[in-house]
C-alpha cells in the first residue's frame, strides 16, 4: 500500500522509473536520437473487442487486464499508460465465460497477486471466484469460488487501516452493487449489503443497471464509482456515490453520470482509476464503437480529478491529440494538497 496525495489506491510499494519528456543538451544535438511523444489518442490499443479493463502498477509498469475473449485473461504491460505490449494468458478457466478481472497486489501482505474472476456457473448464471499468483503475469492458481448467485464484477479495496471489502454485482432486475468485508484476501466475513441500486433515468436508459464497482479514497469520504445503464449501449456512463464509511449508506452524486456519450464518444464505462507518471489520477475505461448496440468495444485511457469541493470530474476523448501522463515535478508538495 502506498499513500498519496489526497486520496488512496493499492499500487505496489516499488518506486516507478519513469524518464523525462525534455531531452538534454547532448541528445537535442543527436541527429540519432528519437522524438519523444508527447500525445496519445484513444484507443490505445488497436483491437476492438477488450472491455472492463483493471489496471495495477508494479515495479515502475503497469499490468492491464481486460474481458475479451471470455476464456480467461491476457495481460498488457506499459511503461506509460500510452504504449502497450501483449503478454500470454495469466489465467485459463474451462468453465468460460471470463469477464472483468480485478487483480489486488497484497503489498502489505504476502506479496501475492489476487485475482478477482467472473466466468460461468456450471449451476447457471455467473460466479465470482479468486486466483493467486507470485507476480503481475501469473500464471494464476483457482482457490475456489467467493459468491455463486449469479455475481459478476468484482472490486476488492483495502482501506487505510488494512481492512477489505469485496464490492461485486448481482445480477438481476435491476443490477444491485453489494460489500461484503474479507479477512483476508481469499475469506469472505460477515454479511453481504446492498450499497447502489439503479434510480436515476440515466442508470435505466437501456435496462436498470448499476455495476462496475470502484473504490476511491479521498480526504476521508468514500467515493464508490460504479456504471450504469446496459453495457451493450452508447448510453453506458459513469457516475458516484460517497458516504463516510466503505460499507455506506451512500449518496449519489447530483452531477451523475459524470462521464457520458458527446463529442463522437459513445457508451464509457466500466473503468478502473491508476496514478499515472505525471502523479495524477487516470480513468482506464471503455468505449463503444458506435452508436450501434452490441460488444464492439476498445481501451481508452483519460484524466479524472477531484477538485477543491471533492468533488470528482472526468474526460473522456476519442481520436483527438491529447497529452501524455508524462512525469512532471512538483516543487513543494506537501501531504493532502
Amino acid at each position: 500500500m502506498k499513500k498519496w496525495t489526497g486520496y488512496k489506491l493499492v499500487v505496489c510499494l516499488l518506486p516507478l522509473l519513469a524518464l523525462p519528456l525534455t531531452l538534454s543538451a547532448a541528445d537535442a544535438a543527436d541527429p540519432i536520437a528519437p522524438a519523444v511523444a508527447a500525445t496519445y489518442r484513444n484507443p490505445i490499443i488497436d483491437h476492438i473487442g477488450p472491455a472492463d479493463p483493471h489496471v495495477i502498477r508494479c515495479e515502475g509498469k503497469y499490468y492491464l487486464y481486460p474481458t475479451w475473449d471470455s476464456k480467461g485473461y491476457d495481460v498488457f504491460v506499459s511503461d506509460d499508460l500510452v504504449n502497450w505490449r501483449q503478454k500470454p494468458k495469466c489465467y485459463v478457466d474451462p468453465r468460460g465465460g471470463a469477464w472483468a478481472p480485478d487483480v489486488f497486489h497484497n503489498a502489505a501482505g504476502d506479496g501475492k497477486f489476487y485475482l478477482y474472476y467472473t466466468v460461468n456457473n456450471p449451476k447457471g448464471g455467473k460466479l465470482i471466484g479468486v486466483a493467486v499468483a507470485e507476480n503481475p503475469l501469473g500464471p494464476f492458481v483457482d482457490k475456489g469460488s467467493l459468491v455463486e448467485n449469479n455475481a459478476i464484477d468484482a472490486h476488492l479495496f483495502r482501506d487505510d487501516d488494512g481492512s477489505l471489502y469485496l464490492y461485486y454485482v448481482l445480477i438481476g432486475n435491476p443490477f444491485r452493487i453489494f460489500v461484503r468485508p474479507m479477512s483476508d484476501p481469499l475469506t469472505l466475513t460477515g454479511s453481504p449489503s446492498e450499497v447502489i441500486r439503479p434510480t436515476e433515468p440515466w442508470e435505466q436508459a437501456r435496462g436498470a443497471v448499476t455495476e462496475g464497482p470502484w473504490m476511491l479514497k479521498h480526504k476521508g469520504i468514500y467515493y464508490l464509482m460504479y456504471s450504469g445503464s446496459g453495457a451493450d449501449g452508447p448510453q453506458y456512463a459513469i457516475g458516484y456515490a460517497t458516504a463516510s464509511s466503505p460499507t455506506g449508506p451512500f449518496t449519489k452524486h447530483p452531477g451523475n453520470p459524470i462521464a457520458k456519450q458527446g463529442n463522437g464518444v459513445f457508451g464509457p464505462g466500466h473503468h478502473c482509476v491508476v496514478e499515472g507518471p505525471d502523479g495524477g489520477l487516470w480513468m482506464v475505461y471503455h468505449q463503444q464503437n458506435s452508436t450501434k448496440p452490441g460488444w464492439a468495444r476498445f481501451l481508452a485511457i483519460d484524466p479524472l480529478w477531484f477538485d477543491e469541493n471533492g468533488v470528482i470530474h472526468a474526460k473522456t476523448t476519442r481520436n483527438t491529440d491529447e497529452p501524455i501522463p508524462a512525469p512532471i515535478t512538483r516543487p513543494g508538495r506537501k501531504e493532502n494538497d
